[in-house]
């Protein structure tokens, strides 16, 4: 019965199929160019197949794949397993492994070009007389035959161009795949689709370190603990999961604690000498000093911040930073902060120990025993660029300020709760970053040097000022400054002096009470954060057109907010919830990029709010007036008038008097109230303030013209028609014309 089906089974199928699927498998028992690949595939079936359907689902011209990420994550295993899978689908095919390091040897370009000839045209040797011969003879191979080429460890564009050359060149339907950990170079040449390799998760880390150390699937019920310790330290890299795991095979569990103990202080060598190409691969000194202050001081900072810090210094990191992304070494993660692996983090840092074996020596310092000591002993040398130390609390410790006199290159100054007595004119003049939380004295000394400094940082500090008496210089290079939870601080400095100042962050100050004018004038500020800054009354008029953020929530003393808002031309947030504000201001519908609002009892987007914040001006709660016989009697400086009543005959003459006059609604309830009378003193209020306009100043124009609105209608007629207009057109053209509903 099981013979009869199988026969109905192949006379079934299409004949020439089932010959193309019985020589496929014959050619695959015969077949000798299968790449080993690791003993325990955990978690790569996964990671395969998004790459495979790509190639196959390519129907069209030539397919080229990158396969992206740091070193030891696994791309060489990725790029065999594909190679294994889809091998039989090509005749002519190639593997070319260690390209980066075959390439430094002697006739290293020559003898991968002699092994591709070779491979493709399945020759013994091939004899390449030059570079530029082979480049020749594999453009010509490669125009002419499909082929299946894996370019494996690739570091220089120049090495595309010697074994692969251009993308236009290759015949159609063959599969060009690079392993690479600069990314930077699979956009140059092109590619289709770069796969980027991900770290392993917590359950794969476990099951891929368990092979390795216990020869199973799982560690052992007494060994689960501390595997959970190295499965951490590892993060996710399967390189570290496999050395450590080896190393920890049948060893005492008094061992694995000691490798542990150890590596927090020394890495493994087999892991750094693999991840520290990426490093020796780096093009300049700026692009390592870059990468090694990021180590050991800018994990989880802000990249822009970093960046502007560490242009500072000039070392170019607008251009730095994504080289640095590119090949793998750092990362850029949500919130724009930047981001490491702890493997990539402890080897930058051993790098600058193995420099040295005096930590006075080094360059940077951030091992808390090592600047502990440099400090109390006063043995701080040139050779010192950045220091941090962290004190979880003040402390009755106090270190000499005479201490940095020899650190005469430090330029990084990254302090938690550290007391410094003594003269600050020793601190070095090259400093680019002053962080110093919870700074203990009530004012910056005038002999502390800043003229280079670019970002302060000083939050919970004890300032009362930040500077005692007025500053004599300038500081062209600050571009941030950061003061929160400064209990004390009463009053900011005078920013006349700080012309380029980008940041001004002075979060929960609860005793500050007075911000200087001259933070208006600063022509390059983006953030102004002054939340909790509960004694905070009065906040000076802004007239900078790059202000983009504007915090004042929490400042329940703050009730107003001028006019002049509209000249924040760039704001796109404006934060003011918690305060003393009962109204928006008028001239904020004509902030063009204003994006999201939250004062008054409204939050949210802006365009979304519009409708209801512009009806809020007209509404009865708003300067409503019942009846025109009434509005002699009201000041001048009424902005908003609701009327109700029919008699409308003065109305014409008194609203002339009216000068800041922003917002008139009619309520009516039947079409027979809207008369030929009405429209006719619709007409002459237009007018008359285009008289005004003409005659007063141009105040006028910009105070009432621009954002006037008149509505006719009931309450909720007038709100619909707002909402709809408003999802027409922005808020300006909306505010600046005359808008009138005839509503029942």
């Amino acid at each position: 019965f099981v013979s009869i089906l199988i026969l109905g089974y192949f006379c079934c199928r299409n004949e020439n199929d089932l010959m193309k699927e019985i020589v496929c498998k014959v050619l695959k028992r015969l077949d000798r160019t299968y790449l080993s690949i690791t003993n325990f595939p955990v978690g790569l079936e996964c990671r395969l197949q998004h790459a495979i359907d790509f190639i196959r689902n390519k129907k069209i011209g030539t397919c080229i794949l990158g396969i992206w990420g740091m070193g030891g994550i696994g791309k060489t295993t990725i790029a065999k397993s594909i190679y294994n899978e889809i091998r039989h689908e090509f005749k002519y095919r190639s593997f070319l492994a260690n390209i980066r390091e075959v390439w430094g040897g002697d006739r290293g370009p020559i003898d991968l070009q002699e092994q591709l000839l070779s491979d493709i045209l399945k020759t013994t040797k091939t004899n390449v007389h030059s570079i530029d011969w082979g480049k020749g003879k594999i453009k010509e191979m490669l125009c002419t035959k499909k082929v299946l080429v894996v370019l494996d460890d690739v570091n220089i564009f120049e090495q595309l161009i010697a074994l692969c050359g251009n993308r236009n060149e290759i015949s159609r339907g063959s599969v060009i795949i690079i392993t690479t950990r600069n990314v930077r170079l699979l956009e140059e040449i092109g590619v289709d689709y770069v796969h980027g390799v991900e770290k392993m998760n917590k359950i794969e880390s476990l099951e891929l370190f368990s092979w390795h150390a216990f020869r199973r699937a799982n560690p052992t019920r007494d060994f689960f603990e501390v595997s959970k310790e190295v499965i951490t330290y590892c993060g996710g890299l399967p390189l570290a999961l496999e050395v450590l795991g080896s190393y920890l095979y049948k060893r005492k569990k008094e061992e694995w604690q000691s490798v542990l103990s150890k590596l927090k202080e020394i890495p493994n060598d087999k892991i750094q000498e693999k991840l520290k190409i990426s490093y020796d691969g780096l093009s300049d000194h700026m692009e390592k000093d870059i990468f090694l202050d990021i180590c050991c001081f800018f994990i989880g900072k802000d990249r822009g911040y970093v960046t502007e810090i560490l242009n500072g210094c000039g070392l170019h990191a607008d251009i730095g930073i994504p080289v640095l992304v590119e090949r793998s070494l750092i990362k850029v993660e949500k919130n724009n902060k930047l981001g490491i692996h702890d493997l990539l983090r402890d080897m930058g840092r051993e790098i600058v120990r193995q420099s040295s074996p005096l930590p006075q020596k080094r360059s940077r310092l951030c091992v808390h025993d090592h600047v502990l000591d440099i400090l109390t002993e006063h043995t701080g040398t040139e050779a010192i660029e950045g220091l941090a130390l962290k004190l979880h609390r003040p402390g009755r410790v106090h270190f000499s300020a005479k201490t940095f006199e020899n650190m005469k290159r430090l330029r990084i100054l990254q302090f938690d709760h550290v007391q410094l007595a003594g003269d600050y004119g020793h601190i070095s003049k090259h400093l680019t970053w002053v962080y110093w939380r919870g700074f203990s004295l009530k004012y910056i000394p005038d002999n502390f040097y800043q003229g280079n400094v670019v970002a302060i940082d000083m939050k919970h500090s004890n300032l009362k000022l930040v500077w005692k008496e007025p500053l004599q210089q300038r500081l062209e290079r600050l571009k941030f400054i950061n003061l929160s939870h400064s209990k004390l601080l009463s009053k900011t400095p005078d920013f006349s002096k700080l012309p380029n100042l980008e940041r001004v962050i002075l979060k929960d100050c609860p005793n500050l009470s007075e911000l200087h004018h001259s933070i208006g004038n600063l022509p390059n500020l983006l953030i102004l954060n002054l939340k909790d800054c509960i004694c905070l009354r009065n906040l000076p008029v802004i007239k900078s057109k790059s202000l983009r953020v504007l915090i004042l929530s929490g400042c329940s003393k703050i009730d107003k907010l001028e006019e002049e808002i509209v000249q924040m031309e760039s704001l796109t947030t404006l934060r003011a919830e918690n305060t003393s504000l009962t109204q928006v201001p008028f001239s904020i519908i004509r902030l063009k990029k204003i994006g999201f609002i939250s004062l008054c009892g409204y939050e949210g987007l802006a365009s979304v709010l519009f409708p209801s914040i512009i009806w809020s001006w007209m509404s009865p709660t708003t300067g409503r007036v019942s009846s025109m016989q009434s509005l002699g009697s009201i000041s001048t400086s009424l902005v908003s008038v609701h009327l109700q009543d029919n008699n409308l005959g003065n109305l014409l003459s008194k609203l002339s008097e009216f000068s800041k006059l922003r917002s008139i609604c009619v309520q009516c309830n039947s079409d027979l109230q809207l008369t030929q009378e009405l429209r006719r003193i619709v007409d002459d209020f237009c007018k008359v303030h285009s008289a005004m306009e003409t005659t007063y100043a141009p105040q006028i124009l910009e105070n009432s013209m621009v954002s006037r609105l008149i509505g006719f209608g009931s309450h909720y007629r007038v709100m619909d028609m707002l909402s709809n207009d408003m999802t027409e057109v922005d808020s300006i053209s909306l505010i600046s014309r005359l808008s009138f509903s005839l509503c029942v």
